[in-house]
């Protein structure tokens, strides 16, 4: 029988160690501020653990998933630690974990910006049927439109799931599906309607879409296809200083992104950043003419969506 003296010494927690660069000022002030409810020590252990969490997640779910959870032990309460909770779940493949996590964070927060991974985790419980539930609860107007791309990728999968590719199709035939321009979401979203109609044996179509989302993944990192040819116009008035504040505003983060004026290595961040910016920020950071010119390389004058046929929505 160990006594009091014992069992005080023992570590609480099985924690992951976080390397020494890491600092609670490496989270998002956002996800900051949701920790002032909580001690200045436990705040600062859960930032670090949420900041460590990010860094894991793509290489290392499972370490990603340890330092969540380290966080929720300590902050079980705060929105973002449950959000984050869920994320490395799912990494992970635990669906049924990243679905009561993910409802956890829709009740503390009133969010529904989680909701495609909420219908993507039904998915991954065999719940199809519930997933098409789970997406139509929700006033997809009312979504930021980064978020309603990834809901009608989510939803077509859940089509996919029942054999339903037609209705498939249509649930990803949404405003954001233009391939005249290209958002954070465009790849992903040209690529899956690619899927969707090589599924349907639109072999045609399905590389003309691939071929989009590939010129749009490229031109949101700054780079050119070798097959664009740039024609650059003299000049002669001096150039123009550009403020700071006005090339990379911080209040709504809803900049156009001007791929000639910017170098790669910035327009490359300010796409990575439009992720997270709020409902109104995303449709606002277009990369245009630079994007439009790009995808205008593979666009059909006659027919946007490959050959003219529009499928029946669901």
């Amino acid at each position: 029988m160990h006594g009091a003296a014992e069992l005080a010494v023992r570590p609480r927690h099985d924690d992951p160690p976080i390397a020494d660069r890491i600092t609670p000022k490496d989270l998002d002030r956002a996800a900051r501020a949701e920790l002032k409810t909580l001690s200045k020590e436990n705040a600062e252990a859960v930032a670090r653990h949420l900041v460590a969490a990010s860094e894991a997640l793509e290489d290392d779910p499972v370490l990603a998933h340890r330092h969540a959870l380290s966080a929720s032990r300590r902050a079980g309460r705060v929105a973002v630690v449950r959000e984050t909770l869920a994320i490395t779940a799912y990494a992970t493949g635990d669906f049924a974990l990243a679905l009561r996590e993910l409802r956890t964070y829709r009740r503390i927060s009133g969010n529904d910006d989680q909701i495609a991974l909420m219908v993507d985790s039904e998915r991954g419980v065999g719940r199809p049927d519930r997933a098409l539930e789970v997406g139509r609860s929700v006033d997809r107007a009312t979504l930021p439109a980064a978020v309603q791309a990834a809901l009608a990728i989510a939803m077509s999968g859940a089509r996919l799931d029942l054999d339903q590719p037609d209705l498939a199709l249509a649930e990803l035939e949404v405003p954001q599906l233009d391939p005249d321009r290209a958002f954070s979401y465009s790849p992903a979203l040209f690529a899956a309607y690619a899927e969707v109609l090589e599924e349907l044996g639109r072999s045609a179509d399905a590389a003309h879409w691939r071929a989009l989302s590939e010129r749009a993944e490229a031109a949101l990192e700054g780079v050119r296809p070798d097959f664009i040819e740039v024609f650059e116009l003299e000049v002669e008035e001096e150039p123009v200083a550009i403020d700071a504040d006005e090339a990379h505003p911080e209040s709504d983060g809803s900049a156009e992104v001007d791929a000639e004026a910017v170098a790669p290595e910035a327009a490359a961040a300010e796409a990575a950043t439009d992720v997270d910016g709020p409902a109104e920020g995303d449709p606002a950071d277009a990369i245009e003419p630079e994007v439009a010119a790009i995808l205008a390389e593979t666009a059909d004058p006659d027919d946007e969506r490959g050959d003219g046929s529009d499928a029946e929505r669901g």
